[in-house]
């Protein structure tokens, strides 16, 4: 049982080392070569982990063979536009202004019924709607209504928006995330006399706290503090 421990604790962290290496991609991003090679690296580490009998490099070597060739193949279709419509494929064009391309859905084995749904999940029931409907080669679609469908937006109206920012969280659970502080232009001091002339005595008490682009701190209390 022991070595199993190991062997588990081992394989796992290998695989998780693994994993960052290749990137942060859910699932439904993968690119297929990506979804293959996570699917055997998940099959060559629970091998080993299971049998005793078979050598532990026997499931490491293979792991990092696959790792190696995930890296020169996400290489070569970031430097080469051919290498990467051979690796990755190109995105389908399904509908054209409005129009449904029957041989497109043929070519990538999607039935009409199957453009529908996803459409519908894109809030697009009716496909008079659509300009365009893109299947990307990650294998999800891409929608582009027309004009007259698309939800109006500041600029439509003439009205100057101002640009959202990117809210920093500065506390979490309690401890302070110093590089957003330091983002934010925030010292240590400013931010704790800020957050208590709102009423909050100590830093441990906060479970979240943030400032957005106008500079405004958005703040919440533990459960245990409000109580």
């Amino acid at each position: 049982m022991i070595i199993v421990f190991f062997r588990t604790i081992i394989l796992y962290s290998l695989v998780v080392i693994v994993m960052r290496i290749m990137g942060k991609p859910q699932i439904g991003q993968l690119q297929p070569f990506e979804l293959v090679i996570a699917i055997m690296i998940s099959e060559l580490a629970a091998i080993p982990m299971s049998d005793t009998e078979i050598p532990l490099l026997n499931g490491i070597i293979p792991i990092i063979t696959l790792l190696m060739a995930q890296v020169t193949l996400a290489y070569w279709s970031l430097k080469s536009e051919k290498a990467r419509a051979v690796i990755c494929g190109r995105p389908s064009i399904l509908i054209e202004k409005g129009k449904i391309i029957e041989q497109e859905l043929s070519r990538v084995r999607m039935n009409l019924n199957d453009l529908l749904e996803q459409l519908r999940v894109k809030d697009f029931p009716n496909i008079s709607d659509v300009d365009y409907a893109i299947l990307e080669s990650n294998g999800k679609l891409s929608v582009i209504p027309k004009g007259s469908s698309r939800p109006v937006t500041p600029k439509d109206i003439g009205v100057l928006a101002p640009d959202p920012g990117l809210p920093l969280s500065l506390v979490i659970d309690g401890e302070i995330i110093f590089h957003n502080l330091e983002k934010a232009g925030l010292s240590r001091q400013r931010f704790l006399d800020t957050v208590k002339k709102q009423g909050v005595e100590r830093l441990e008490d906060l479970f979240f706290a943030a400032v957005d682009s106008t500079g405004t701190i958005l703040w919440q209390l533990k459960e245990a503090v409000r109580k």
